[in-house]
């Protein structure tokens, strides 16, 4: 079983768990906007994959628009988080890192708006007065490496799968050797919105959950078909790993709805049939998936009011038609590693998002 990664709710202040621990931050501009996670890394990070989420907060600002006016606030959301970094919770400067998303990276290479990305970093350099900040613009393969060196522990480096689901795509792979050199690239041009949109513009005039429901099963089916059977296939995962982790907002979400009472542990482990029937009772009953039932077994007030807030910081961020979709999309990923004749581990990992962070640490800070 994976050794647990220490797990917090965002605080107001900087409060630092252990003596000895580095705190850093990573700044990241994504699709929707500027996400930033500070993190507490352990002595015992590397081999337990151990640290402490003290502030995860973002800024929306849908910087992909490539407006003025999403530039602009993508602009200044990226350099008030780095100066509450900074000056705020006394970061110094080289254990704050800042990057900007693949998921920006090809969208701007799409709409050949690559020359936005440039104006950002140098404008930013210039607001912060840092003419030598690196602002890396990352990849889907160094993303996909970086979040499965941030997330998996050393132990099981080389016997985990791991694929993050997106609102727009899904990443992952796994390292097919003894060493961290190769990496086996997995993505997919599929994600909970994307699944979402696809199926909303099948349901045409009628928007009732049935009929959404039979057209997100056809989109889903024709997703599986022609794209998640081959990308798992040709990635050659199957065979060489034991643990299948699922990261990404809809891994969080299930989770947090299907185990609250494991609300305070980041990793928690499921069965391929357990989110099927978590899926199926979705659809038929989603007016049991409230705060109260779902906490009504949990007997302490705090492990109660915690659950109670995640679980409803859910259903704040997922619907019921967005849940279904990533739900569904997840499990269509999970079902080509299912085999009678093969037992597979499966974990969902709720604070993937800030993976990247530690393995950026690992690789850049001064030692």
């Amino acid at each position: 079983m994976f050794a647990p990664v220490l797990w917090g709710n965002a605080q107001a202040n900087i409060k630092p768990r252990y003596a000895n621990s580095r705190i850093c931050a990573g700044i990241e501009v994504g699709s929707k906007g500027v996400k930033m996670s500070v993190i507490e890394i352990g002595n015992n990070a590397k081999s337990s994959g151990a640290f402490y989420i003290l502030k995860d907060t973002s800024v929306n600002t849908d910087f992909i628009s490539f407006t003025p006016a999403t530039f602009s606030a993508t602009l200044n959301g990226l350099t008030s988080l780095y100066q509450t970094a900074l000056s705020g919770y006394q970061i110094p400067a080289k254990n704050i890192f800042t990057v900007v998303s693949s998921g920006v990276k090809m969208q701007a290479e799409k709409d050949k708006k690559y020359g936005q990305i440039n104006n950002l970093t140098d404008s930013f350099r210039l607001r912060i007065n840092e003419p030598s900040r690196q602002v890396e613009v990352v990849d889907v393969m160094k993303e996909a490496k970086l979040s499965h060196l941030g997330i998996i522990p050393e132990n099981r480096r080389f016997s985990t799968f791991l694929f993050d689901i997106g609102s727009g795509n899904t990443k992952g792979g796994f390292f097919p050797g003894n060493d961290t050199e190769t990496f086996h690239l997995f993505q997919l041009d599929w994600g909970t919105k994307s699944v979402a949109n696809l199926t909303e513009k099948r349901c045409e005039a009628d928007n009732s959950l049935p009929n959404y429901y039979k057209q997100l099963a056809r989109v889903l089916a024709g997703a599986e078909n022609t794209d998640i059977v081959y990308a798992v296939n040709t990635s050659g995962a199957y065979p060489l790993s034991d643990n299948i982790a699922v990261s990404g907002g809809i891994a969080w979400a299930v989770a947090t709805l299907t185990h609250p009472e494991l609300i305070d542990n980041p990793i928690v482990s499921v069965s391929f049939d357990e989110v099927k029937k978590f899926s199926e009772k979705l659809y038929r009953n989603f007016d049991a998936f409230n705060a109260i039932f779902l906490t009504g077994a949990i007997n302490r007030k705090a492990e109660k009011d915690a659950a109670t807030a995640e679980i409803n910081r859910v259903l704040k961020v997922f619907d019921h038609k967005a849940l279904l979709a990533g739900t569904g999309l997840m499990i269509k990923i999970m079902r080509q590693f299912e085999s009678a004749f093969e037992t597979k581990h499966f974990y969902l990992v709720k604070n993937g998002q800030v993976g990247w962070v530690s393995a950026y640490v690992d690789q850049y800070i001064d030692k």
